[in-house]
């Protein structure tokens, strides 16, 4: 039994129905649910990701048949594989990752895919050009992707493409792209705060009030 069939009936053994509708209506009824906590979750699909793990290879094409499945668990399930198999994925990869940010899109897998991508581009700076070119496309979750592909790196935060990136979209009205802003900016507040407080101070007349908000939350300074 292949992968795919062996967790789908893993996922509707579990499927909680009232669960599965009130996970639909916090995503705003955009997709549907098995209704399966986190943490079950991921201790169904433990078995095949270690599988993957052992065999040191990305199996592509059962992920995308996971992708496309319907139940947004199959992409959370996507999401954690691919971080445990980061080490094997490439800049190669990173065409097919973005092919999965154009699918099925909104902000709780674009805000995994970013991590996945922003960890290659720590060992590729040819992702850099590609978070660039994604920073001023007309794709708003691209966009996104992009503004906080760098969240988590701290003082390998590249700040030159972070400022690039996030001036690229200065101006915007979409929610997701200005707490997007703000989130990158917040993330990065924990390692350089004088860094990010000269930032908003230089930029604030071209920022929306929700990204200099979320910038300077939790801000310490000496």
């Amino acid at each position: 039994m292949n992968t795919y069939v062996e967790l789908k009936s893993l996922f509707e053994a579990a499927a909680d129905s009232e669960k599965a509708s009130s996970m639909s209506a916090y995503m705003k009824d955009n997709f549907a649910f098995y209704g399966i906590p986190s943490p079950l979750r991921k201790e169904l699909g433990k078995p095949f990701i270690r599988a993957a793990v052992s065999a040191k290879a990305v199996d592509w094409d059962m992920l995308d048949i996971c992708f496309a499945d319907e139940h947004r668990e199959f992409q959370y399930f996507v999401n954690d594989y691919l971080m445990a198999m980061q080490r094997y994925l490439t800049y190669a990869d990173v065409p097919k990752l973005l092919t999965y940010a154009e699918a099925k899109q909104w902000w709780d897998t674009i805000d995994f895919l970013d991590k996945i991508i922003g960890n290659i581009g720590l060992k590729d700076k040819r992702v850099d050009a590609v978070m660039l070119e994604l920073s001023l496309c007309d794709d708003m979750w691209l966009r996104r992707l992009a503004i906080d592909h760098q969240n988590g790196r701290k003082d390998r935060t590249d700040t030159q493409l972070l400022s690039t990136i996030i001036k690229n979209n200065f101006g915007s009205d979409q929610f997701f792209i200005n707490k997007a802003i703000g989130w990158a900016l917040r993330e990065y507040s924990k390692t350089d705060p004088h860094w990010v407080v000269a930032f908003v101070e230089e930029n604030k007349t071209e920022m929306s009030k929700l990204s200099i908000k979320e910038a300077l939350k939790r801000m310490s300074l000496d």
